[in-house]
C-alpha cells in the first residue's frame, strides 16, 4: 500500500494542476463526486469548500471520503485516497490555504486575490487525513 510520504506519489500529487475528485455521500445515500482544487501539507491533502455546498454538508454529516487525482492519458496513473476529513473555519487558515491553492491553480500573481475571495466566512477548510492510499502509475503496463 502507498502512502502520502511516498515521494512518488506526492510528486504526482502536486504535479501542475491536476483536480482531485472527491467521493462522498448525499443525505439520502447516494454516492457524489465533485472536483476540487488542492494542496497538500504534511500528511494531508488539503482544499477549500463552501459549507453551504453539497460537499460542505456532508463532510460535516459524514466526513469519509475518498479522492482520486487521475492522467487520463497513456500510460494512465492515478492516485486514490480514502481518509477522513477534518473541517476548520479558522480564518487564518482559510486564508493562507486559499492563497496557496490559488498559487497552485491561478498562477502566483493572482494567489493572493483568490486567497482574499476565498478566505471568508462560511468557507470550510478541509483536511483529508489517509487511512488507505492506492496508486498506480502505469495502468497500461
Amino acid at each position: 500500500m502507498a502512502s502520502l510520504s511516498d515521494p512518488r506519489v506526492r510528486e504526482f500529487l502536486a504535479h501542475g494542476t491536476r483536480t482531485a475528485k472527491l467521493a462522498f455521500t448525499a443525505a439520502d445515500g447516494r454516492p457524489l463526486v465533485a472536483p476540487v482544487w488542492f494542496v497538500l501539507e504534511g500528511d494531508a491533502l488539503v482544499f477549500n469548500t463552501n459549507g453551504r455546498t453539497a460537499k460542505g454538508r456532508a463532510l460535516l454529516r459524514d466526513p469519509r471520503v475518498a479522492v482520486c487525482v487521475d492522467v487520463d492519458e497513456p500510460p494512465f496513473a492515478f492516485v486514490q485516497v480514502q481518509g477522513v476529513a477534518e473541517v476548520s473555519e479558522d480564518p487564518v487558515e482559510l486564508v493562507r490555504t486559499a492563497t496557496q491553492i490559488g498559487r497552485r491553480y491561478m498562477g502566483a500573481d493572482r494567489a493572493d486575490e483568490f486567497g482574499r475571495r476565498n478566505g471568508v466566512p462560511g468557507e470550510f477548510v478541509v483536511r483529508v487525513r489517509p487511512t488507505k492510499v492506492i496508486a498506480n502509475f502505469d495502468v497500461t503496463g
